[in-house]
């Protein structure tokens, strides 16, 4: 089986070194396996899109030496699969209207977590509803970097379409990655308790699951992660190389002194010939500068 993985930045702004690392990680597995390496637009949330900001993403990767296999896809152009899907889980009484909002659910619960309440009392058919997948049980799966994991605390009928009329991430990345044939997903440790959820739907759309690897995530001083909410700033262009390096030292990489003073292409070389996914920590080491 050939290895496919992707990477799958939102046009929310230009790439940060939180960015790079999930770039940079899932195209050295890929490329350590002699697979290929996809490049997607999650550009669904669309009040959140920037103008430009996918041309943007799309220089910087090409500035990085980060070169993708085949066509970008952009979510924005496959509503009708979503659709398809969506029809589908709830033909088969997979998912249901929710019309509760946050402040319902809190008051019922003590907490945000959904109490399956329109499973057993199906909202008003002219009022406007989420729809949720029925989730009755945890999925557990063995992460190559994280180890065993299990989420039974947070088992909960989550939302796979938006009452603003928006398709939920968690069912839009299931679907694209069967779509793609993605085998192999690297990213970061911020989206782990989002992978049962997505193991789910690959059960209930008969899907086949990819192997998962999480990163650790990088934070700035303040230890909150490095995203564009926290103002992380842009990678610089012209320090391509630099920022690999330090980036593969992130990473539990080792890199040698001697790709200081080499081309950005052969620094990448080395990095693909030394891959080490067993060497990347679980967890941060250490804390970035903003900088």
């Amino acid at each position: 089986m050939v290895y496919i993985g992707r990477f799958a930045p939102s046009p929310t702004g230009p790439l940060h070194f939180g960015s790079l690392l999930a770039a940079l990680a899932s195209y050295l597995d890929a490329r350590a396996h002699h697979g290929r390496w996809l490049v997607r637009i999650e550009d669904l949330d669309t009040p959140r899109v920037i103008q430009g900001a996918t041309d943007d993403i799309l220089r910087t990767l090409e500035d990085y030496g980060l070169e993708w296999d085949d066509a970008v896809i952009r979510q924005s152009d496959r509503l009708h699969l979503y659709h398809e899907a969506l029809t589908q889980l709830r033909q088969r009484h997979q998912a249901y209207p929710c019309d509760c909002s946050r402040q319902q659910i809190r008051q019922r619960t003590g907490s945000s977590r959904y109490d399956g309440h329109c499973r057993r009392h199906p909202p008003n058919p002219q009022h406007v509803c989420a729809i949720r997948s029925h989730n009755p049980q945890d999925y557990p799966f063995d992460d190559q970097i994280q180890g065993p994991q299990s989420f039974p605390a947070q088992i909960e009928d989550f939302v796979i379409f938006r009452r603003d009329g928006f398709f939920a991430y968690q069912l839009a990345v299931t679907i694209d990655d069967a779509e793609q044939q993605i085998n192999h997903i690297v990213r970061g440790s911020d989206l782990l308790d989002s992978t049962p959820k997505q193991r789910h739907l690959q059960q209930q759309l008969g899907y086949p699951r990819p192997i998962y690897a999480h990163i650790p995530v990088a934070t700035n001083t303040q230890g909150q992660k490095l995203s564009k909410q926290t103002l992380a700033p842009a990678l610089d262009r012209h320090h391509a190389r630099q920022q690999i390096i330090r980036a593969l030292q992130f990473l539990g990489q080792q890199p040698v002194t001697e790709l200081h003073d080499c081309r950005l292409d052969e620094c990448l070389r080395w990095a693909i010939e030394h891959w080490n996914i067993s060497a990347i920590p679980k967890q941060i080491g250490l804390i970035l500068e903003d900088n």
